[in-house]
């Protein structure tokens, strides 16, 4: 995240900057703690998709791809690279808590592709694929 920075913001830039995506910001489906002293936390966010660019800068500067997954699938595909990330979205699939217990998280029924960018308070961007 930028300063001064909110994390839904923060969710939609990366998202626009790293996959040439551009959409509506919707509901904050989780929120993930992943040390005990609470520096590193991950928003999760719903994004209702309006736009996709066919070249963005990532995608003609460095290369960037894009790539659209059913959910397990993503799952599958961050266990070997993101396992923490593949955490995130088992827990999200399954409508249970994170494990710090700090947010609730409601049952989704539209599991059928997607995209999800994390936004950090380090202000280190993450992006889950």
């Amino acid at each position: 995240m930028e300063p001064e920075e909110e994390p839904g913001g923060a969710a939609v830039r990366e998202v626009y900057e790293e996959a040439g995506v551009k959409g509506k910001l919707g509901r904050l489906l989780g929120i993930f703690e992943q040390n005990q002293d609470r520096k590193h936390r991950t928003y999760v966010y719903v994004l209702t998709v309006t736009e996709i660019l066919e070249d963005w800068e990532d995608s003609v500067n460095i290369g960037r791809k894009r790539e659209w997954f059913k959910v397990e699938d993503a799952i599958k595909v961050l266990q070997c690279h993101k396992p923490v990330h593949a955490e995130y979205l088992e827990k999200l699939k399954l409508g249970c808590s994170p494990t710090n217990g700090n947010s609730v998280v409601s049952s989704h029924p539209d599991n059928s592709s997607l995209y999800v960018t994390s936004a950090q308070t380090s202000g280190l961007p993450s992006t889950v694929r």
